[in-house]
């Protein structure tokens, strides 16, 4: 059974730091490809970024979200600078067999989700 945990968000203020973390457990970890999403209030959850042997990035969080992962201790990190408050969200982390997506329905694992707020 795929599990995925996150952690690390909080309350922050514009222009501030953030390291959200995963941790999988129960997968081959490095067969998969690891995601960052996040939804806000009334709106559809949104690609944020996504790693493989490569990383991806939605155009908005390029330059100021850097995704990594460390496949000895099955996790994976999103570090995030520079925040906004359009960046408050709850930000999921999701697993995938089927290579780099920016698409949700690609995803078979998710967590439960961590919230992130960005204080103006």
């Amino acid at each position: 059974q795929v599990q995925l945990v996150e952690s690390g968000g909080g309350l922050v203020q514009a222009g501030g730091s953030l390291r959200l973390s995963c941790a999988a457990s129960g997968l081959t970890f490095s067969n998969y490809v690891v995601g960052w999403f996040r939804q806000a209030p009334g709106k559809e959850r949104e690609f944020v970024s996504c790693i493989s042997w490569s990383a991806y990035y939605a155009d908005s969080m390029k330059g100021r979200f850097t995704i990594s992962r460390d496949n000895a201790k099955n996790t994976v990190a999103l570090q995030m600078n520079s925040l906004k408050p359009e960046d408050t969200a709850v930000y999921y982390c999701a697993a995938t067999s089927k290579g780099s997506s920016w698409y949700v329905g690609d995803y078979d694992s998710w967590g439960q989700g961590t919230q992130v707020t960005v204080s103006s």
